[in-house]
Formats: structure tokens, C-alpha cells, sequence
């Protein structure tokens, strides 16, 4: 065989898991389409979050939560293989809410989420957050807009620099001696005499395992292999500015300063991939949620905006799960891929090269979305 494993998918996912093979001592490869993808990265925020999800399913609040707490190991890990610094600060997270009714929905859900069972795991960080009123909220974001009603801060979350990320990734993959092949698409998978068999135009490669994290490409590359990986169409825009001096030390959940001091700014949902250009309309609420939000940035240059396809399951939880079919064969979609970096390439590679999923990871298995309608 010419790979222990090959990893369908040069994303953030894709990198972060090939990472943590080659710490295994596996022989690995990464085939990608390269930039001409539908790549989420596209839109990437750079949020390490977990504060807030979990809603509905407990094991992926307590999943979210390990993550965030392993990635300073994993910041601390790239930077000394690699030398790059991705950026990564911890410092919380605000929700800040416009409106009273806006807080109110925060509120409600944020007590629904917390009272959920199975919501604490020995080993894993507990839920931590505060609901601020108009007068808190104002006195730890002294620049926030005066109309805003109050927000929801939790020191579990944080942001990065999601290029910076990208990059370390990318370096230390070929320091290590993975094979990154770019502009080769995925059109076939076998599984012969105990072996994948990948192909496309004009390339054949074969492994003893293989991943799918090819974004909103597995869905047709899971079926090769027995796998279900059913995805649900959205779009999100995002707006960038101009450099300002730092004015904003942490995330917020639609918002957020880069380490380089531009601007971050995306919310928005479409369910749609009809096309990655940005909607003027869409963009004139972006823009005037974020003045409402700091009014600093009324007169600021927007230096960029774009839109990109995320890679949202159903129900807005990951898949995971290997081939029953076709012991061997992997499939993993995230929405997260920043926030579980971390877990992707630290604890989920040792699971793949043993063959099995631990328990814990049961929950986010594709069957989740195949119950009986009657049930």
C-alpha cells in the first residue's frame, strides 16, 4: 500500500486530523481538489467556542468543552514544531444582545442548555457563564453601544487566527513527512483485498485506512465506502476592515478584533448554496448590527467581504463514524472545525489508528438522523 492512511480533504479538519495521525507514526497523505474547493475555511470566523452549544445533545457541549481546553496544548505544540504563533487567546467570550427580547432568548436558552442531563463528565471542564445586564456589560465593554441590553460572557471561549492556524498546520505536516497532493479529485473508491483504492484523473493511490473530510464533498464520497453523511445547505457572508488600534480583547459571538487589528465581522444564515458572492443586502445588516453593537465602527473602511459554504449536519452536531461495511473507512463533519482543532488532532487520531471510536462518540454516529417518523 502506498499509505497507512490518506485523508480525503485539505480543510481544517482534513490538516488537523493528518496532523495527529503522523504523531501516531502513521504514513499519511492528504488528496485535495486544492483552492478551487468549496472550501469553509473560506468563511472561517477563528472563534474557539463552546459555551453555547450543545443544545438538544450533551455529549457535544462536553465534546465543544474538551476541545477548548485542549487548545492551548495544541497552540503550544504547533508553535514549538513550527515556530508560528496561531494567535490563540482564551481571555472569554461575550454574546452581547441588542434588545431586551434578544437577552431574554439568550437567557432561556442558555438555561435550557445547562440543565440538560448528562451535561458534566468527569474530565471535562464544567459549563461557566454570566448573564450581564445593560450596566455590567457597559462596564467590562466600555465602548459598547449604549442601546445594547446585555450579554452572556463565558471564560471558556476564545478566538484565533485562523491563517496563521492554516499555516502551522501546513508546515508541520511537511516537516513531518506527510504527502500533501493538491488538484486531485476524489471520483472513486474501492476496497480490494484489504486495501482502499482511491482514484481520479489520471491517479491511483491505495491505503490501509482511509478519512473523508472533504466538507460537503462527502456527501457523495461517503456512499462509495457504506457511509451516510447527509449535510443541510448553508451559506454565511463575512465583513473585514480596516486595521484599528486594539479596542476589543475578546470574542464575541458575531464580532471580533484580530491579533493583526482588522475587524471580523458574520452572522448571518442562508440556507442556500446557490453561489459564493456576497448579498448587498445581507451585508447592510451585517454592518449595521456591528455599529449598534460598537459605534466606533461607523466611519471604519470595510476592506473585504465574502461568503462561503459551511458544513452543517441536520441537527448542527459533528459526524463521526467508521464503515461497517468497510472497517477502515472514516467519515467526519464538523461545523466547528476551529473550536474542535484541538480534539481532531489530539484525540481522534489515536482512535483511528487503533480502528475504533471510543463510546463517547456514539452520539454524533449519522444513525442519529435515521429514526422512524412515527417514533
Amino acid at each position: 500500500m502506498d499509505y497507512d492512511v490518506i485523508v480525503i480533504g485539505g480543510g481544517l479538519v482534513g490538516i488537523s486530523i493528518a496532523w495527529g495521525l503522523s504523531r501516531c507514526g502513521q504514513r499519511v497523505a492528504i488528496v485535495d481538489e486544492g483552492d478551487l474547493a468549496n472550501r469553509a475555511a473560506r468563511a472561517n470566523f477563528g472563534l474557539v467556542w463552546s459555551s453555547s452549544k450543545g443544545l438538544g445533545n450533551a455529549a457535544y457541549s462536553r465534546w465543544s468543552r474538551t476541545s477548548t481546553a485542549n487548545w492551548h496544548r495544541l497552540a503550544a505544540e504547533l508553535k514549538a514544531e513550527t515556530g508560528i504563533d496561531t494567535g490563540f487567546v482564551q481571555s472569554g467570550g461575550f454574546s452581547i444582545r441588542l434588545t431586551p427580547t434578544e437577552l431574554e432568548r439568550g437567557v432561556a436558552s442558555m438555561t435550557k442548555l445547562a440543565s440538560q442531563p448528562g451535561m458534566e463528565a468527569e474530565g471535562t471542564p464544567p459549563l461557566e457563564y454570566e448573564i450581564l445586564d445593560q450596566a455590567e456589560t457597559r462596564r467590562r465593554v466600555p465602548l459598547v453601544g449604549e442601546t445594547v441590553a446585555g450579554a452572556i460572557f463565558s471564560p471558556l471561549d476564545g478566538h484565533v487566527n485562523p491563517l496563521r492556524l492554516f499555516a502551522a498546520f501546513h508546515k508541520a505536516l511537511q516537516q513531518r513527512g506527510v504527502h500533501y497532493l493538491p488538484h486531485r479529485k476524489t471520483t472513486a473508491i474501492r476496497h480490494r483485498a484489504g486495501a482502499f483504492e482511491l482514484t481520479g484523473d489520471g491517479w491511483t493511490l491505495t491505503s490501509g485506512k482511509i478519512v473523508l473530510a472533504a466538507g460537503i464533498g462527502n456527501t457523495a464520497l461517503a456512499p462509495m465506502v457504506g457511509l451516510n453523511v447527509p449535510l443541510s445547505p448553508s451559506r454565511g457572508q463575512i465583513i473585514v476592515t480596516e486595521r484599528l488600534k486594539p479596542f476589543l480583547s475578546h470574542a464575541t459571538g458575531y464580532l471580533r478584533q484580530t491579533d493583526e487589528g482588522s475587524v471580523l465581522i458574520g452572522e448571518s444564515k442562508e440556507a442556500t448554496i446557490d453561489h459564493q458572492r456576497p448579498r448587498g443586502p445581507i451585508t447592510a445588516v451585517l454592518a449595521e448590527r456591528a455599529v449598534r453593537t460598537f459605534p466606533l465602527l461607523r466611519d471604519v473602511k470595510a476592506v473585504r467581504t465574502w461568503a462561503a459554504f459551511r458544513v452543517m449536519t441536520p441537527d448542527g452536531c459533528p459526524i463521526y463514524e467508521q464503515s461497517e461495511r468497510f472497517p477502515g473507512a472514516f467519515a467526519f463533519a464538523c461545523h466547528s472545525g476551529v473550536t474542535l482543532a484541538a480534539n481532531h488532532a489530539l484525540i481522534l487520531p489515536r482512535q483511528i489508528s487503533a480502528g475504533e471510536f471510543c463510546a463517547d462518540l456514539s452520539a454524533f454516529h449519522s444513525r442519529r438522523f435515521r429514526v422512524p417518523a412515527a417514533v
